[in-house]
């Protein structure tokens, strides 16, 4: 491509960039779970809350459109040991901090001029322009009273049956009964002879991305930076959770 060409995705359409490149976003974090507890809110009234540890998250690149193709703030959440290669007299390689940040994110992390982290991840904000290498995005960006998605990792519960897993019913319990827990039916024999994609069946349960929606932020603590929650969150404690503005705000 010569230097006066256009690249392609200059000439695409608004809505065409949004499809390639996701929707924005006026505000989010990245946080780590703490637990459940409960307060009292200024009516006296007990609320359940799940407490999260929002940032700091240090902005660590700027996407921009002329050299992305689209436009969004990358940042950086908890700190991460440094992985140091070194080797002794003999000459044998010894390795410390061996699950630590390489030569190359440390790299990418000095251009903003942060030190190690464990987690990475980009937010399209609307206003990613006004973010610089180095910034800092605090659990302050949020206020009491917001709604909130909050998407982490659920539990994982390993191999379970289809009763515990789907829901399906049991058989009687009695003794002459027989069948207690067990799978049933898989479908008809002679015809089709086979069983249908998607037959709910026993197999592995959780650890997958879920995302609950429309939460309420109850309490902000800027000071020791802690968003609190209102209801449960998904995922275990120390968890990863990604906090953004919800897209199902009630009216």
């Amino acid at each position: 491509m010569n230097g006066s060409a256009t690249p392609r995705y200059l000439g695409m359409k608004r809505s065409a960039v949004e499809k390639t490149g996701g929707k924005s976003m006026k505000k989010a974090i990245l946080a780590t779970k703490v637990g459940m507890t409960q307060i009292f809110n200024a009516d006296g009234v007990l609320v359940p809350v799940t407490v999260l540890e929002a940032g700091p998250c240090s902005v660590t690149q700027i996407k921009t459109v002329e050299n992305d193709g689209y436009s969004a703030v990358q940042v950086a959440f908890a700190d991460k040991k440094e992985r140091v290669v070194s080797k002794d007299a003999n000459g044998k390689k010894e390795i410390r901090n061996r699950h630590g940040v390489n030569k190359a994110e440390m790299g990418h992390f000095a251009k903003a001029g942060v030190s190690g982290k464990r987690f990475v991840r980009e937010f399209k904000f609307e206003n990613a322009g006004e973010y610089n290498l180095g910034d800092v995005i605090k659990a302050d960006i949020f206020a009491e009273g917001d709604k909130i998605d909050a998407t982490a990792i659920s539990k994982g519960k390993g191999f379970q049956g289809a009763i515990k897993r789907l829901g399906q019913h049991r058989g009687p319990m009695a003794h002459g009964s027989k069948f207690h827990r067990h799978q049933g039916s898989n479908g008809a024999c002679s015809s089709p002879s086979r069983v249908f994609k998607g037959k709910g069946m026993p197999g592995h349960m959780g650890s997958v991305k879920v995302t609950t929606q429309n939460l309420e932020v109850v309490r902000v603590d800027a000071e020791n930076n802690l968003l609190l929650v209102k209801g449960a969150v998904p995922g275990a404690k120390k968890c990863l959770v990604t906090i953004k503005e919800t897209v199902k705000a009630g009216k």
